[in-house]
C-alpha cells in the first residue's frame, strides 16, 4: 500500500512530523532511561496492546470512547513499575509551562506511558529512592527535534532476544505530502534477526543501508530460532517475565481517536515482520498512535497511512538495534559486535 516513490524525511525521525520533538534521560549505572515526545500543542492520540504483559499508566483515557480527546506528551521508560514514574516528572514540565487539560481553575497534564522491564541488564539497581521522576523531567527539558538512536533514553537498558537492544525511530513522506514516523524501544523476548545474527526480519522494508544494508537471507522457509541468548540470561536471575516492545507511530494527517485507534491497530503488523516471535504471552507489546492534525481522513488515506506506519515501525525496530552502542557490564553484545 505503499507508494514507491515515499521516503523518508529528512531526518528519518518520527519528528519529521511537524511540530513533534523528542527528549531522553539515562543513567549509564544503572543502566535505564526515559524518552518523551511532546508537541507544541497537545495531540490525538490512542492505544492497542496485544503483549500479555504491560505496564502502562492513564491508557484507559485513550480509549475511543472516553471523554479526554487529547494528551500533552506520551512517555517511554526503562524501569518496570518503577518507570512509571517518569510520567510524573514529564507532568512537573508540563505543569511549569502551563500545559494541560482544563479542569475548572486547575490545569492538570495528560501524561500517559509505558514501560520496558529492564531491571536485570548488568545496571546497578540499587537506588534508595526512584529515579525516574528525576529522568521524566530531564527527558522533557531536553526535547528536539534532532534526537539520537540507540542506546539512549528508555532504549539504554534494553535487550533483544540475541544482542542489545535500543531505541529506534524513522520516518516516511507520502506523495501527497503526508509524513508518517515511529519511535520504539526494542526489548523483545524475540529476536530481531534470523539464525546467523546478520539479516534482520525488518530487511524488506530497509530504505538504503539504514540498518547496514545487509539485506535479506539466503535461508527460506520455515526457521526454527536459535536459543535465546536474552533467555538465558534472564534464567540466571530467575526472570522470565522480562519483556516488551512499545512504540509511538505518529501522523501529521488529521485523524480522529477513533481513527488514531485503528492506526495503532494496524502498526502492530511492523511489530510481527521485524521481531519474531512477538506478541507473546511474555511481551508487554504495545503501540500508541498520534496526530498533530485537527479533522479526519477517508478511509482510503487512513489505509496507506496505516500501511506507512507499519512499514516505519519495522525500519524502526532494526534501526534501534542496529544502532545500539556497548556498555561495561553489558549481558549481550551489540549487534554491530557480532558482526565484527
Amino acid at each position: 500500500m505503499v507508494d514507491a516513490v515515499s521516503k523518508p524525511g529528512k531526518r528519518n525521525l518520527i519528528t519529521d512530523v511537524k511540530g513533534l520533538r523528542v527528549g531522553h534521560a539515562q543513567d549509564p549505572n544503572i543502566k535505564t532511561g526515559s524518552t518523551v515526545l511532546v508537541a507544541d500543542r497537545s495531540f490525538t492520540a490512542s492505544v492497542h496492546v496485544m503483549g500479555g504483559g504491560p505496564g502502562t499508566k492513564e491508557t484507559d483515557l485513550l480509549a475511543p470512547d472516553k471523554t479526554v480527546q487529547q494528551v500533552d506528551a506520551l512517555v517511554l521508560s526503562g524501569g518496570s513499575a518503577f518507570g512509571l514514574d517518569a510520567c510524573s516528572g514529564v507532568m512537573d514540565g508540563l505543569r511549569a509551562a502551563g500545559r494541560g487539560f482544563a479542569v475548572g481553575s486547575m490545569t492538570i497534564p495528560i501524561v500517559p506511558g509505558a514501560i520496558i522491564f529492564d531491571l536485570i541488564n548488568g545496571g546497578q539497581k540499587d537506588w534508595t529512592n526512584n529515579p525516574y521522576r528525576a529522568l521524566g523531567r530531564a527527558a522533557f527539558d531536553s526535547a528536539v527535534e534532532d534526537f539520537d538512536i540507540g542506546t539512549i533514553g528508555a532504549g539504554t537498558g534494553a535487550l533483544a532476544a540475541m544482542q542489545k537492544g535500543g531505541l529506534g525511530s524513522a520516518s516516511l513522506v507520502l506523495p501527497n505530502g503526508t509524513v508518517v514516523g515511529a519511535l520504539v524501544v526494542v526489548n523483545p523476548m524475540g529476536s530481531v534477526t534470523l539464525p546467523g545474527d546478520r539479516h534482520f526480519w525488518a530487511a524488506p522494508f530497509e530504505v538504503g543501508q539504514e540498518f547496514g544494508g545487509a539485506g535479506g537471507s539466503a535461508q527460506s522457509g520455515n526457521l526454527m530460532l536459535e536459543p535465546s541468548r536474552k533467555e538465558r540470561a534472564m534464567q540466571l536471575y530467575g526472570a522470565e517475565n522480562a519483556n516488551t516492545t512499545i512504540a509511538i507511530v505518529a501522523t501529521d494527517a488529521p485523524l480522529t481517536k477513533i481513527q488514531c485507534h485503528r492506526l495503532a491497530v494496524t502498526a502492530h503488523d511492523g511489530l510481527a515482520r521485524a521481531i519474531v516471535p512477538c506478541h507473546t504471552p511474555l511481551d508487554g507489546d504495545l503501540v500508541f498512535a498520534v496526530s498533530t492534525g485537527v479533522g479526519e481522513v477517508d478511509m482510503t488515506e487512513l489505509q496507506v497511512i496505516s500501511s506507512a506506519a507499519a512499514v516505519c515501525l519495522s525500519r524502526a525496530i532494526a534501526r534501534g538495534v542496529f544502532s545500539a552502542t556497548p556498555a561495561q557490564g553489558d549481558l549481550l553484545p551489540t549487534y554491530q559486535q557480532m558482526q565484527e
